[in-house]
């Protein structure tokens, strides 16, 4: 398929970088100052497809990944538009607004921004009615992880409740504040090191983008009816948890992380207590996601839940289910 990538991130960059490898062009590429398109203005390759080393290297030398306006980018011939610019709440824009556009050019959208299936899932579902192309969003909820696709697979209406660690960020503080005896402050202070966790941590350690995704499952199981956003939530972080309540389960062979939960009827993020060596209890930057079904009993899907190869990977592969 053709794409067009709006967005020049960790995911986007990999979507770009990768796309060759799973049969698919990419015919454009955005970032927030400009656009690269095949055949145009600032295109870097053929008529056909981009040259994705040129665009990058640009990327990383210049800053901008072309010379044409980041609009242009929706307006080439491309078969699915990859929205994969940064996450916005409330109104969720400028994602939704992309979406939109590709929509109504009935094209297909697949998703790794998790504004507007989380925020706006009900306006974006009427517009996928109303066009010829199809929203898939697999990306949007723990990276590598096919939980989205499990549940469609076994059908939302025999799913029951979807849970997990969902966030890396969080869990790589709990794990090393559990194993080390440290304060939450020193921990995250060392994960703003290593790169784990980002200079302003709050979407994170806040449980914002748990919750986030955990509206999101939700909606996949109601169908949008009801529709939940993030503000249907009752979201807790981890800024609160202090080390002696991992000490003191520790002893008792129990950990704590930041789970989330989503049902028919809620959705909830926050610090809980799971078994030491239970399925829940994973470690460092890894995310699981633990699916109740009606039939097949309780499904536990872990691996990386965030980066940008994984996450691109979960993209590519909703490219591919769109052929």
């Amino acid at each position: 398929m053709r794409l067009a990538v709006l967005g020049a991130g960790a995911v986007g960059r990999s979507v770009v970088e990768l796309a060759g490898e799973y049969g698919h062009e990419v015919v454009a590429v955005a970032d927030s100052r400009s656009a690269a398109v095949a055949g145009g203005s600032g295109g870097a390759g053929s008529d056909d497809a981009l040259d994705a080393s040129a665009v990058l290297e640009r990327k990383d030398s210049e800053g901008v990944v072309g010379d044409a306006d980041p609009e242009d980018a929706l307006a080439a011939d491309y078969d699915a538009l990859v929205e994969a610019t940064p996450t916005t709440l409330d109104d969720a824009e400028p994602g939704f607004g992309h979406c939109e556009a590709a929509l109504e050019a009935d094209r297909d959208v697949v998703l790794a921004n998790k504004g507007p299936v989380a925020e706006r899932y009900a306006d974006l579902r009427a517009l996928e009615a109303a066009s010829e192309g199809t929203v898939r969003f697999e990306a949007t909820v723990a990276g590598a992880i096919p939980a989205i696709s499990t549940i469609e697979d076994y059908g939302p209406e025999t799913v029951e409740a979807a849970r997990g660690v969902l966030n890396g960020t969080a869990n790589f503080v709990l794990t090393r504040m559990a194993a080390e005896g440290l304060g939450y402050e020193h921990v995250l202070a060392e994960a703003q090191d290593l790169g784990v966790a980002e200079a302003d941590p709050s979407f994170d350690v806040d449980g914002t983008d748990a919750a986030l995704k955990c509206v999101i499952l939700a909606n996949v199981l109601t169908g949008g009816e009801p529709e939940f956003s993030l503000s249907d939530a009752e979201v807790e972080g981890i800024r609160n948890v202090p080390g002696s309540a991992l000490e003191l389960a520790k002893e008792e062979g129990r950990t704590v992380r930041l789970i989330g939960e989503a049902t028919r009827d809620t959705v909830r993020v926050g610090p809980r207590l799971v078994p030491e060596n239970g399925v829940l209890a994973v470690t460092g930057t890894r995310n699981i996601v633990q699916i109740d079904t009606e039939h097949a009993g309780r499904l536990n899907i872990s691996g990386r839940g965030a980066g940008g190869p994984e996450t691109a990977t979960a993209v590519l592969a909703d490219v591919g289910r769109l052929e």
